[in-house]
């Protein structure tokens, strides 16, 4: 199936030139990619995915899994203030969040929710069943590599001790809040996760800036966040974080803390991971493949 690259956003125009005579000048195209554009740009990126070695994919998906940590830890500072009522700070705890997906979209980096979109390329027969599932084994195990990497020195850096052990406690807190509701709460809330993040990721790659990418991707991931959504990657941190934090003597109060342990991790890890992989899969790349891809006239 024959496809068309999109428009590059350094496009030439003819323009005379001070001795008369015509030459090509850049023209600068300042419109986001349309969606038929995006899913291109979508699907040769998953397609790149396919072609890391092991060893740069898992690297790549570590500094993921901490990129998104510091995000995590971000939404647990400014969400410690005890004076902040209940929706702004959840507002402003997404808003602090969204700096993990600016640094993967940003910087570069393997994110296993955002890889959700291969699915596109599965359906485009641009990758195969086993490149894609190999790439999302080696990306959610980085992720998790790169976020108890970041757990790790966050403790020993004795952050959770920060506004008098308000972090700490609040840490134990949210991490007990998700291993306590039942399993298939936690994967439809797995699944609405993604659609935003996904959502955001299709966004990033539409953007021709780094400023477009920053401000198109801030309502859906801090929307995701204030909704109380579960995404695997962040939950890599929050949970071993809290747990963490519990060792330390931190949340002893908190409802909910005696259940949490690595077992309970598994349990929500499990559910947000598949919740995750269907609402990235079937609600945004499918759909969006089904949409935009380019087809025979007997196909259409």
């Amino acid at each position: 199936m024959q496809s068309t690259s999109p428009k590059n956003p350094m496009e030439t125009a003819k323009r005379p030139n001070l001795a008369g005579a015509t030459a090509l000048v850049p023209k600068l195209n300042i419109n986001a990619l349309t969606p038929a554009e995006t899913e291109e740009v979508v699907e040769n990126a998953g397609v790149a995915k396919t072609r890391l070695t092991d060893g740069r994919a898992f690297v790549s998906a570590m500094l993921a899994g901490a990129f998104i940590g510091f995000g995590a830890l971000f939404f647990l500072i400014v969400t410690s203030d005890p004076a902040m009522t209940w929706g702004p700070k959840r507002f402003v705890g997404g808003l602090a969040f969204c700096m993990g997906l600016v640094l993967v979209l940003c910087c570069g980096a393997e994110l296993f929710t955002g890889n959700s979109l291969m699915v596109s390329d599965l359906a485009a027969r641009k990758v195969t069943l086993r490149q894609m599932l190999r790439n999302w084994i080696i990306v959610w195990f980085g992720n998790l590599a790169g976020a108890l990497l970041l757990v790790l020195l966050v403790a020993l850096a004795g952050t959770m001790g920060l506004a008098d052990g308000a972090v700490g406690d609040l840490a134990v807190a949210t991490a007990a809040a998700k291993v306590t509701p039942d399993w298939g709460t936690l994967f439809v809330r797995g699944i609405l996760c993604n659609v935003l993040v996904c959502l955001a990721v299709r966004i990033g790659f539409a953007a021709r800036s780094v400023s477009d990418k920053v401000l198109g991707i801030l309502l859906p991931i801090s929307g995701f966040v204030a909704m109380g959504f579960e995404h695997c990657v962040a939950n890599m941190f929050f949970l071993p974080m809290g747990l963490t934090a519990k060792l330390l003597g931190f949340g002893a109060e908190v409802a909910g803390a005696g259940s949490l342990d690595v077992l309970a991790i598994a349990y929500n890890l499990s559910a947000a991971t598949l919740g995750n992989i269907l609402g990235g899969s079937l609600f945004v790349a499918l759909a969006y493949w089904y949409l935009n891809a380019k087809r025979s006239s007997k196909q259409a």
